[in-house]
This record gives structure tokens, C-alpha cells and sequence, in this order.
């Protein structure tokens, strides 16, 4: 990150005015200060993660972000309307991810949890995951890639229609990486 002596005097006084203040942030604004007087910068990039971006996100990162959630919409919208019988089943064969959503991972997946959050609690799409921490603490995108090649064209067949147990499994399963599938003796 680079800031011009301007921007760093602007960031020290703002910080001095909200310590004095006492805005409930001055722990935030004691950091910005030690950040710029150290020359540690970067060290503003790792606290405030939501805040530095290094570029907008891209209409394809959007449109997977959607159909990662539609997915998990139906996903456990599916499962909730299924028989005590056919959620023991679900359980049984396909529990490796679960059936909640678990969100994208804060250190690699920022971009896509920002979108999400900005889905959710801007725009009041998906509201069922409204409230939600969408931070997995673990990379689940390849996971959700992998589960979208059964899921969306499962979808175009849906309309309102929920999934049943035989296409929840089905796509549940395809979290687990085919040489993890191989390693647990089932097909890839």
C-alpha cells in the first residue's frame, strides 16, 4: 500500500480525533497510528481486509458468487423439506461438507465474500443468509465449482421445485476432490 504524506497525516489526525472522541474505535485508530509511524502499512491491509481491494471484482466472479449461493439456497431449502428418513441418508452419504452453506475463506476468497455480503445485506438477495458468517475460515471455492457442474443443470429443470435427496447427495458429494474420492475408495 502507498499513501502520500498527505494521506498519512490526513489517516493520524482523523485517528487522534476519534481517540479523543472515544468512539468505541480507538483500538482501530491506535493501529492506523502505529501502522503509518512504523512504516507498516501493510499492516492496515491485513487488519481492515474489507477495506483495500487490489481490483473490482469481475462480472464473472459476480455470477458465480449468485450461483454459489442459488446453489446453497436450494441446497438446504432441499434438505430441510426432506423426511427425517431421507436427511439420515443425506447424512450418511454425503456429510463431508454438510448441508449450510460455510461461506468463502477471508484470506483467499475475500473478493467473493464481499460480493456476497454486499448481495445479502445491500441489495436483500438471498436473505437466508442474512446474518450468516460468511467467512469458512477454509477455501471452499473449488468445492462449490465442482458442486455447481451437477447443480446448475440440475437448476434448469427446478423451477420452484425443491431438490430431493438423490440430487442433494449428488451434489454434496462433488465437494470432495476426486483424488480425495479415490483415497476413500469411491469413484472419481
Amino acid at each position: 500500500m502507498k499513501l502520500s504524506d498527505g494521506e498519512k497525516l490526513i489517516l493520524v489526525m482523523l485517528s487522534e480525533l476519534c481517540q479523543k472522541l472515544k468512539t468505541g474505535n480507538e483500538d482501530d485508530a491506535k493501529l492506523v497510528q502505529e501502522a503509518i509511524y512504523s512504516g507498516n502499512l501493510w499492516g492496515l491491509e491485513w487488519a481492515f481486509p474489507g477495506i483495500f481491494h487490489d481490483s473490482e471484482p469481475t462480472e464473472e466472479m459476480l455470477h458465480t458468487t449468485v450461483d454459489i449461493l442459488d446453489m446453497w439456497s436450494f441446497l438446504e431449502r432441499g434438505h430441510e423439506a426432506l423426511s427425517p428418513a431421507d436427511k439420515g441418508r443425506v447424512g450418511k452419504e454425503a456429510s463431508s461438507i454438510g448441508v449450510k452453506f460455510r461461506g468463502f475463506d477471508g484470506n483467499n476468497e475475500a473478493a467473493y465474500i464481499s460480493i456476497a455480503r454486499f448481495l445479502i445485506e445491500e441489495l436483500d438477495r438471498f436473505q437466508q443468509f442474512d446474518g450468516r458468517d460468511l467467512n469458512s475460515h477454509a477455501p471452499y471455492l473449488g468445492a462449490y465449482a465442482r458442486m455447481l457442474t451437477v447443480f446448475l443443470p440440475l437448476r434448469t429443470t427446478l423451477g420452484s421445485s425443491d431438490l430431493n435427496a438423490n440430487q442433494i447427495i449428488s451434489i454434496l458429494k462433488e465437494a470432495i476432490h476426486p483424488e480425495g474420492r479415490k483415497a476413500v475408495g469411491t469413484k472419481a
